[in-house]
């Protein structure tokens, strides 16, 4: 062991030493205060007035203001007579200023005792500090609530990326961005309902426990339900059931809902995430792009009151309208190599190899056109752009185009080299859909998977459903492009995380 080890583990040992001291006397401190008849756990309502940014933001010179105020103490300075403490609540930080002689000798020592963590309400006047800071002279002070665990220190905040995530209510404590990164959150979420309601969307809600693992190409979590003594599924899309609701006569529609599929997780992908799908009856995909782009545009203004934003380096213009390439020509762009110049399976077969991508013998041209977009266009997607007319074989609820039934009236786009969403022409006759629903179940059956079909939904099909556009994008990915986080566990209050031994 050389010397900074055995440094490193000798501070180690101290902290530990210094924790379980500080639990102790933390632990006594509340002892006391409840031998003293003074429990603030007993205390069920604290009615503040005031929050800090307001009380910042609105101060008048030579106005004289009485607040109540409640929150965290952060910071304290302890000064003889007289001290400074710093109070977070849920708009952000303001300091208040303690004296004796306002609030007498027994409730001054009681002051003196509260910790870094403790949940105060205070009373008093709003005034400015000879060096500027807007802050309140108490009049009055209770302790709400005792912290029993000692905050981690403010310079050095959560230091284990892993822990914050676990901890995130110690996360929103210590971090100010992080606050801030799920404000943005929620006024992202307000703004696209905002924008949808005014194009006379209504939203909805569908059920989250499934019969049948259909739709999405993904696998689902697999529960049972007890009392009907059946298998269930957590939804994978909430597309099928809104589809049925364009059946039944609604023409707008839209969920902002959770999904969940059992399958890996990285920087982009969560177990469970939300999504927000859309359906739009007599529309079709031209609808859905044009709708995309200014949703987009509108959501960005409505927040950041602009659209141009840096996502990890990249400057991103998401200004409408986006650029427009059909599959075909987005992989002649980047790849060098027009598959209109190969019409048949074995042509595309022969343009694989010649272009080093790793296909299956089984694949067909389309599935072929698919992997060349994969291997050679995503990534040199900064901007946004609309990928259109998608192989059908990979576009199981899309139209086909009528001048190529090859292809469909399909679209994805893409920001910043990764896939933001997904749309088609809905398919709407229901002998077709259901034979790519059977082709979908047989490549299931090949690979991992059980085979399912809702009929169901081809009953609903069979009803009739008009002509439909419709859209599906990730919510979380949208957040993590407009706050500029790397990781979709950055924008998830609680992300899906393995549990430590003993939790």
């Amino acid at each position: 062991m050389n010397v900074e080890e055995n440094n490193n583990l000798v501070d180690d040992t101290q902290n530990e030493i210094d924790l379980n001291e500080m639990l102790i006397i933390r632990r006594k401190k509340l002892a006391d205060l409840k031998e003293k008849g003074q429990n603030p756990f007993l205390i069920t309502k604290f009615n503040k007035t005031h929050n800090s940014t307001d009380i910042i933001n609105d101060y008048i010179e030579e106005e004289t203001k009485t607040v109540i105020i409640a929150g965290r103490i952060m910071l304290k300075r302890i000064m003889g007579k007289a001290s400074f403490a710093h109070i977070l609540d849920g708009s952000g930080q303001i300091q208040i200023y303690v004296r004796k002689e306002a609030i007498g000798d027994e409730l001054y020592a009681d002051f003196k005792t509260y910790d870094i963590g403790d949940i105060v309400g205070v009373e008093g006047s709003i005034f400015k500090t000879k060096t500027g800071e807007i802050s309140v002279k108490v009049t009055s002070i209770v302790l709400l609530s005792k912290s029993l665990q000692p905050l981690p220190e403010k310079r050095h905040g959560l230091k284990d990326a892993d822990l914050r995530y676990r901890q995130r209510y110690i996360d929103l404590i210590s971090s100010p961005e992080v606050r801030e990164t799920f404000y943005t959150r929620s006024k992202i979420l307000r703004s696209i309902r905002e924008y949808l309601d005014n194009l006379g969307f209504i939203e909805v809600d569908t059920p989250v426990l499934h019969t049948v693992a259909t739709g999405a190409a993904a696998k689902p979590f697999i529960t049972h339900h007890n009392a009907l003594d059946i298998p269930m599924y957590l939804r994978i899309e909430t597309e099928l059931h809104l589809k049925r609701l364009i059946v039944g006569g609604f023409e707008k529609v839209f969920e902002v809902g959770r999904i969940f599929r059992n399958e890996g997780m990285d920087s982009f992908h969560n177990p469970e995430f939300t999504t927000i799908e859309l359906y739009q009856a007599y529309a079709d995909y031209n609808d859905m792009m044009e709708l995309a782009e200014n949703l987009y545009d509108y959501v960005a203004n409505k927040v950041l009151g602009t659209t141009k934003v840096v996502y990890q380096g990249d400057e991103i213009d998401l200004t409408a309208p986006w650029e427009r390439l059909t599959m075909i020509d987005a992989v002649n762009r980047y790849a060098g190599f027009d598959f209109n110049n190969a019409q048949t399976d074995q042509a595309a077969h022969d343009a694989a190899k010649e272009l080093e991508i790793k296909v299956e013998p089984h694949f067909t041209r389309g599935q072929i056109i698919n992997a060349a977009f994969e291997k050679f266009v995503e990534d040199n997607l900064v901007q946004p752009t609309f990928i259109t007319d998608y192989p059908v074989e990979v576009s199981p609820l899309a139209k086909k185009k009528q001048d190529d039934t090859r292809l469909t009236e399909r679209f994805e786009f893409f920001i910043a080299r990764h896939e933001y969403g997904n749309a088609f022409s809905e398919l709407n006759d229901p002998i077709e859909q259901k034979d790519r629903f059977i082709e979908q179940a047989k490549s299931k059956m090949a690979g991992e998977g059980e085979a399912q079909i809702d009929n169901d939904f081809i009953n609903a099909l069979e009803i009739g459903m008009p002509p439909t556009g419709g859209i599906g994008f990730g919510i979380d990915r949208m957040i993590m492009l407009l706050t500029d986080s790397s990781s979709i566990r950055d924008v998830l209050l609680f992300p899906t995380m393995k549990p430590r031994a003993g939790e």
